[in-house]
């Protein structure tokens, strides 16, 4: 069996030959037979290793010095929520912060930044400083654009890494802070209920729309007396609103499934619904809250994000 490379230890794309790699040609024979993949940025593990948090925690400490403190997105998947923007989901940048006259870290593949950094805000993963979770999500609040902040949030509460009430407390109280307005606004909106990113986001565009706030995780019973759940709804107008992502819903089989289920309620008990996709959600077509408003007989505001 062939033996790991580095004894199974992530190491950064800088120190290739103390690996074993004394060559480029080498390295990248390796990279494209996919035995070694990178755990982020500069950063490369032996494909054959689980990823698991210890193997995140021994990745960040190749590029953390002692001052800094890991936070925002990345500080989210270390403690076990993706929070990045799908448009970064595969970079896993690592994001650093250190507090206000602190040298900045300057690594290639890293981003850094100052802020104002309570040592009640920090603590400590494995021997890494990383910002707690009640300060990552509110960092997030305040400073990804709207739909992104709230599923972000949405996500660590979601998980149990903190209580709603200590959130909501922690960003009411924000002074000096840019993006605070922001952060308190949608703090009032977070909901564990959702279960993707796709259902905080459109979540938020029907909230946006001025129309009312779904209940999350509708519970209904189908014709068998089975459990089942709508992605968000109004039990009163017997409407619910689904979010159909790429992941779980692009494959023939998928929408099959989901039309007969859909099907059943709309012929045995009258439900109407509602589909949302990322095209239908995030840009510029509205037909999404122009057929939920149509339903609900309300006429929803127009788009600002």
């Amino acid at each position: 069996m062939r033996v790991l490379l580095n004894d199974g230890r992530p190491f950064r794309s800088a120190d290739l030959a103390s690996v074993g790699f004394t060559g480029g040609h080498a390295w990248r024979q390796a990279v494209a037979e996919k035995r070694v993949r990178p755990v982020f940025k500069s950063v490369y593990v032996d494909a054959r290793v689980p990823d698991t948090r210890m193997l995140r925690v021994s990745a960040v400490r190749l590029v953390t010095p002692p001052h800094a403190v890991v936070s925002d997105c990345f500080a989210s998947w270390l403690w076990g929520v993706d929070t990045f923007r799908p448009s970064e989901r595969h970079l896993l940048t690592p994001t650093l912060v250190v507090p206000h006259g602190s040298g900045r870290v300057r690594a290639p593949g890293v981003l850094c930044r100052q802020a104002v950094l309570p040592v009640t805000d920090t603590t400590d993963i494995d021997g890494i400083r990383v910002t707690t979770a009640i300060r990552t999500a509110s960092d997030l609040l305040r400073k990804m654009w709207r739909p992104y902040a709230l599923a972000a949030a949405d996500g660590l509460v979601r998980a149990e890494l903190l209580a709603l009430p200590d959130l909501e407390e922690y960003v009411r109280a924000l002074k000096g802070y840019r993006g605070a307005p922001q952060a308190r606004e949608l703090v009032g909106l977070v909901d564990p209920g959702a279960e993707s990113r796709g259902e905080s986001w459109q979540r938020l565009r029907i909230i946006d729309a001025g129309l009312p706030r779904p209940t999350t995780q509708l519970h209904v019973v189908d014709e068998w007396g089975r459990d089942r759940y709508f992605d968000l709804g109004y039990r009163h107008l017997l409407v619910a609103s689904e979010y159909d992502g790429r992941e779980f819903h692009t494959t023939d089989e998928d929408r099959a499934h989901d039309a007969a289920r859909r099907s059943s309620f709309e012929r045995r008990y009258g439900w109407r619904f509602v589909i949302g996709t990322r095209e239908r959600i995030i840009g510029t077509d509205t037909s999404f809250e122009q057929e939920l408003g149509a339903l609900l007989g309300m006429t929803p505001r127009l788009r600002t994000w």
